[in-house]
């Protein structure tokens, strides 16, 4: 459905998948969604095939925006990133639960119509997945993890669904529109004369009826209810609600979202840890500031994640 909005909104470890009897166990899960089901993967720590052991703790990975996969991939862009993490941290003991959201891959049957999708059913969606966590015995800590817009969805989310903690990955500091009115102002003036009253309307919840065919895929009649419902939570307000410890994690080849966002976030709670990666890009992965150099690990599957950031997931888990 935002294929079009991700596109312009977006500059488009090693941990190796042994096999064997010491390899993290995964296994296929859902929820129920309405009429269909949401579907995920429960990778488990090799400790887990003990059925004694009953004090693990579990992270629930959300996926970032667009039609983002539970394993990191797009239609565009297959490089692994959060299946990476996932492994990463089942082999330092920690499960984990990532999924494909609404209308994304194996959960393709529960999205709505484009005109009737609204940010609060993807909170909502990671609200039941953590209470499906919350009933199984084997896990005394629930940690939420959210990538990209998934730190946004995941920080509303743990202030409703009993997280015990939270990490913040490469995560936004500003409302969106902001970030937008910001990418906007290295575009001519008409351009800016154009979009910037549009997001205007928006972020202040009313609709625009005649959007410039030059905008229409942005902003085109049928996306702009979500956008109103995405644009009215500023991440700075709402992670300051969080009353749970709290890691916030930023590359600093980051492309996508700065440096600047993950200190915006720090300021606003000043109880989180904030942690810089260096050479950390937006997929987790190591790269250098050349955004053609950057971009090409999108595409790279087998390119490990940095490291860091599964043993400072883990340190977080473990304080």
């Amino acid at each position: 459905m935002r294929h079009s909005l991700i596109a312009f909104l977006l500059v488009m470890i090693s941990y190796p998948l042994h096999a064997g009897s010491d390899s993290p166990i995964e296994q296929a899960v859902t929820i129920d969604a309405g009429k269909a089901q949401l579907h995920g993967s429960l990778l488990l720590p090799v400790a887990a095939k003990d059925e004694a052991v009953q004090n693990l703790t579990v992270a629930l990975i959300i996926a970032g925006s667009g039609p983002t996969d539970r394993d990191g991939n797009n239609p565009v862009n297959t490089n692994n990133h959060l299946k990476l993490l996932a492994r990463g941290l089942a082999e330092s003991g920690i499960a984990s639960l990532r999924y494909d959201k609404r209308g994304i891959a194996a959960s393709q049957a529960v999205g709505p119509k484009e005109q009737d999708l609204r940010f609060e059913q993807y909170v909502d969606d990671a609200v039941n997945w953590l209470a499906f966590l919350g009933r199984d015995t084997r896990f005394k800590k629930i940690m939420v993890i959210g990538h990209s817009e998934g730190s946004l969805i995941g920080m509303l989310a743990a202030q409703q669904g009993g997280a015990d903690s939270f990490v913040s990955i490469a995560g936004a500091g500003r409302r969106a529109d902001r970030i937008i009115t910001e990418q906007l102002s290295h575009q001519p003036q008409e351009i800016r004369e154009i979009a910037e009253p549009i997001l205007e309307s928006l972020a202040a919840g009313k609709l625009v009826e005649d959007v410039d065919t030059m905008f229409y895929a942005l902003f085109r009649p049928r996306v702009q209810p979500y956008m109103i419902s995405w644009f009215k939570y500023d991440p700075a307000v709402e992670i300051a609600k969080l009353d749970i410890p709290v890691l916030l994690l930023q590359g600093t080849t980051d492309i996508q979202v700065g440096v600047e966002d993950a200190q915006l976030l720090a300021r606003a709670q000043p109880r989180a840890t904030l942690h810089m990666v260096e050479n950390m890009n937006h997929i987790l992965k190591k790269a250098p500031a050349d955004r053609e150099k950057n971009v090409a690990t999108y595409k790279q599957p087998d390119l490990a994640v940095v490291v860091e950031i599964i043993d400072s997931i883990v340190a977080f888990a473990d304080s």
